[in-house]
C-alpha cells in the first residue's frame, strides 16, 4: 500500500466501459522523499488535499468489485493521522 496526498482530479468523457461512473483522482505518493504521481480510482469519497491509502496492482482491481476493470491504483482509505517512528 502507498500513502499519498490527493492533488487533483481527472475528467475523462471517454473511457473503458468498466470505468463508467468511477471518480478519478491524481495522487502524489510519499515514499523515501521521492514524489511519484498516479491516477487512482476513488471509491471512498476522498477530496483534494486529503491523505489517502492507495492499493495498487491486482489488489486495486479486486477492490473495485469488478475484476475486469482496468484499474492499477485504488484509493481504499482516508488517513486521519499518521506517525513515523525512526529507529537507530
Amino acid at each position: 500500500m502507498i500513502i499519498g496526498k490527493v492533488i487533483g482530479t481527472v475528467v475523462s468523457t471517454r473511457k473503458n466501459q468498466n470505468l463508467t461512473g468511477s471518480k478519478l483522482m491524481i495522487v502524489e505518493a510519499m515514499a523515501d522523499m521521492a514524489c511519484q504521481r498516479l491516477v487512482a480510482v476513488d471509491n471512498v469519497g476522498a477530496g483534494v488535499g486529503e491523505l489517502v491509502l492507495v492499493a495498487t496492482g491486482s489488489a486495486a482491481r479486486v477492490g473495485t468489485g469488478n475484476e475486469n476493470a482496468p484499474v492499477d491504483a485504488l484509493i481504499v482509505g482516508i488517513v486521519d493521522s499518521a506517525e513515523q517512528i525512526r529507529i537507530g
